[in-house]
């Protein structure tokens, strides 16, 4: 269902900033420079009608240093906080902290945005950014054979296609298959190798109809085939690959008596289809239903590797996993087959070294052990054609290169060089003939084609707080505030550059002291509100001094953090993003506009669910993982679209109904061959009625 429009209201009196209509400016803290006392006190005992110590005289703080004041506070600050703070001023006013900057001082580039994003090293050449300031797509990685992504979602708009929406590029489909095909292509020839290559597409990462189509129709010129992994799987890939029997579909996953008779079938019917037995007992299926209807079906088998895997799904590898048959398993097999004089229909041998492999050392051994299991079978007489590697060819989410959970440390040409190799070397010492090498890399041919795109409603930020006019009178007066708020007073007075640290443990130590003391029914909720804009103003000074600091002390790093905006985007992540909630899996986000401006805001990003979980807070980084994403002010009347790329694996059909918000829009884009673009397909998301529905809801009476 779309989550556009969403009806969050203004709250007038908090932080919240609404970016689809006008809404109050919003207000904080003076940066000031002028120094002022640093009284102490305690918390009243129980019982005391009012603070302990009276308010302390005026004192002159420690002097600060012309040169480090006068860069680090605007002059003009200083008046307005003696005129606030000092002697009270006639007219009415408030103070206002300078929006947070991110290093002014130079002029900003597109460049600079896309070195800021990593756009160059997550994009694997098929993004960028544009001098308009917006990002790219190039799906054939031609040079002026671009997409202007901002241009394509307001198009979409002018078409009552709202954000959030999901922006298939089919030609990087097509042109990720190329490449795949031209690596191995490359490696075959390189090693000698007197085999071939093929791919077959795992429609589990992407079961949309639209994209295993795409798949299944560019791969043909390279005769690639398609894996299934229950009946269901089944019987959609049956229709799709009518009427061409020559290419391959390899059967996974756990298979009862109907989905083996299905597939006996389907041989019997002329498909060149490879049920991969995953537990002893499928085999016992096979045979009955090959007996039945007088079929000598070709059989793979799946080996429990030795080797394990690396990741989040290294246990799809190893002697624990899920599935696969022990060595002695499959020797009880084979021995089985030959009873039954079908030695020669065991032609496969399979192995999962698990998905997302980031350490190409893992795709090494496991390829090196299952040519080797390959190997001994084909001298035992199995009448083997092929050795399927699985899975596992990673994407680099993070643009790293590195061994990191959503990276990797190897390149395409590195992976097929390395099997190829493998594979050769061993049937080349034991003198057997080369075989087919079948691969299921499902995620490095989908990731890059699907791009997310939703709309930020609004967003709320600490250091927006404001002191007004009265509460600068009173904290000036000093009469009656209790002592923790003079503290913070002072605290925010004293702030400079060799004193931050102090000032911070100052500032927590009070507001730690009226919270306690609200706690006791010894501070007004008036004075605990105050007392929190003042802790909140002071923390934003003092994270805007250490951006000005060639070193940041280690307590206060957390800062950036701490005060970090969150940017409420129109999307449901549970529906949308599900790996992020789930697996805690980076995408790239970024801004898809405006990039020829500085960002000015680090944020976090929280969806439209009413699901504290449904927020993102870890961002891709060309060096660690970063807790903030940069991104620009939100204007009034205008929207702010960001992106998730590299979503094509997964997402989709991962994603559910939490909070009943369905699918999104969905839209494929393709390159004219004479330039520009066109709209190839549009797929309306989901209704409210049409979710209700699924739910087994009575619309009708609704």
């Amino acid at each position: 269902m779309r989550c556009s429009r969403a009806s969050t209201a203004c709250r007038p009196g908090g932080p919240w900033r609404c970016a689809a209509r006008a809404s109050r400016p919003a207000t904080c803290c003076s940066r000031s420079s002028t120094p002022g006392s640093r009284a102490r006190g305690s918390i009243p005992a129980r019982g005391a009608s009012g603070p302990a110590i009276p308010p302390a005289p005026w004192r002159p703080a420690r002097s600060l240093e012309p040169a480090a004041n006068t860069d680090a506070i605007p002059p003009h600050a200083s008046a307005i906080f003696r005129a606030s703070f000092g002697t009270p001023s006639t007219e009415p006013r408030k103070l206002e902290n300078t929006a947070r900057r991110i290093a002014t001082a130079s002029p900003w580039s597109t460049e600079d945005s896309a070195d800021l994003y990593g756009v160059k090293a997550w994009g694997n050449g098929y993004f960028g950014v544009n001098e308009a300031g917006h990002v790219f797509v190039r799906p054939d990685q031609t040079d002026g054979r671009e997409i202007d992504l901002h241009e394509v979602i307001r198009g979409l708009e002018a078409r009552d296609l709202t954000t959030p929406v999901v922006v298939r590029f089919s030609d990087i489909l097509r042109h990720r298959l190329k490449r795949l095909h031209d690596a191995f292509a490359a490696a075959i020839a390189e090693n000698d190798y007197r085999g071939r290559y093929t791919a077959v597409f795992p429609i589990k990462v992407n079961q949309q109809r639209l994209v295993v189509e795409e798949v299944y129709g560019y791969g043909r010129e390279f005769g690639f085939g398609l894996e299934v992994g229950s009946k269901p799987e089944l019987l959609a890939v049956m229709a799709l690959t009518e009427g061409e029997s020559e290419r391959i579909i390899v059967c996974n996953g756990f298979k009862d008596d109907s989905y083996i008779e299905a597939v006996v079938l389907a041989t019997k019917l002329g498909r060149t289809i490879i049920p991969v037995v995953e537990n002893f007992g499928e085999l016992a299926l096979i045979l009955k239903h090959a007996k039945a209807y007088e079929v000598r079906p070709r059989i793979g088998v799946r080996v429990k590797l030795a080797s394990e895997g690396a990741g989040r799904w290294r246990e799809s590898s190893g002697e624990k996993s899920k599935f696969g048959l022990f060595v002695s398993e499959i020797l009880e097999l084979v021995r089985v087959l030959k009873e039954q004089g079908m030695e020669d229909c065991l032609q496969l041998v399979h192995c999962h070294p698990g998905s997302q492999l980031q350490d190409i050392r893992r795709v090494k051994d496991a390829v090196n052990e299952l040519a080797h299991v390959y190997a001994e079978l084909k001298l035992m007489g199995a009448g083997l054609r092929y050795i399927d590697v699985g899975g596992g060819l990673g994407v680099d989410y993070d643009g790293s290169r590195s061994n990191y959970a959503s990276s990797m440390n190897y390149t395409l040409a590195e992976y097929a060089s390395d099997v190829v190799y493998r594979i050769a070397s061993v049937c080349n010492a034991r003198g057997i003939e080369h075989p087919i090498i079948v691969s299921e890399s499902g995620r490095a041919i989908t990731a890059h084609h699907s791009v997310l795109v939703c709309n930020a409603l609004g967003s709320s930020a600490l250091d927006r707080f404001s002191i007004s006019e009265q509460d600068a009178r009173d904290l000036a007066d000093g009469a009656g505030v209790p002592q923790p708020l003079r503290d913070l007073r002072d605290a925010y007075r004293s702030i400079a550059d060799r004193r931050l640290v102090e000032c911070y443990h100052d500032a927590v130590q009070a507001r730690e002291q009226a919270l306690q003391m609200f706690n006791l029914g010894y501070l007004s909720l008036e004075h605990r509100g105050l007392a929190e804009r003042l802790y909140w103003s002071t923390c934003a000074r003092i994270r805007d001094l250490c951006r000005r600091l060639p070193s940041v002390p280690e307590e206060l790093e957390s800062l950036e953090t701490i005060l970090s905006d969150i940017y409420f985007c129109n999307v449901s992540i549970f529906q949308s993003l599900p790996d992020s909630w789930a697996i805690d899996q980076l995408f790239p986000l970024m801004p898809i506009h405006r990039l020829d401006e500085r960002p000015t805001r680090n944020a976090v990003l929280a969806d439209i669910t009413c699901d504290s979980d449904g927020k993102i807070d870890h961002f891709v980084s060309p060096r660690d993982t970063k807790r903030t994403l940069e991104l620009h002010e939100l204007r009034d009347d205008e929207p702010y679209y960001i992106a998730a790329f590299l979503v094509g694996a997964y997402q989709e059909t991962l994603g559910d109904l939490h909070n009943l918000f369905g699918d999104t829009h969905v839209v494929h884009i393709k390159l004219h061959d004479e330039g520009g673009w066109w709209i190839e397909e549009t797929v309306k998301g989901d209704t409210a009625a049409e979710v209700l529905r699924y739910m087994r809801y009575d619309v009708d009476r609704l």
